[in-house]
């Protein structure tokens, strides 16, 4: 799973239909409402932000991060990848089959 933090849901919808037509991830979450708290330019900030939770394999990672840059209007976009250790079978196989196969790799 990767989770990308977006400045508001228009911008996160843009990101994840584009993401899911070009097979980068099989299917995008998107929480509208997010707050975030960090410090950017040694300026504490908080944000409305929305969330999108992508799912998609470890061997698209860096396809996804780099289509993400091109997409995202955040100079340092949060591209974080957590891996899915165990979940349902059919749901694993059915993400699989709804991303890019890259050479080599499942």
């Amino acid at each position: 799973m990767v989770w990308v933090t977006v400045p508001n849901e228009e911008e996160g919808e843009r990101i994840a239909k584009i993401l899911v037509a070009e097979q980068l991830a099989a299917c995008v979450n998107l929480i509208p409402h997010v707050r975030s708290f960090f410090i950017w330019d040694n300026t504490f900030c908080e944000e409305k932000e929305a969330l999108l939770i992508l799912k998609t394999k470890a061997s698209l990672f860096h396809d996804v991060e780099t289509r993400v840059r091109e997409l995202h209007s955040y100079e340092v976009p949060e591209i974080i990848a957590t891996p899915i250790e165990m979940g349902s079978t059919k749901y694993l196989e059915w993400v699989s089959e709804n991303t890019k196969q890259k050479e080599g790799n499942a």
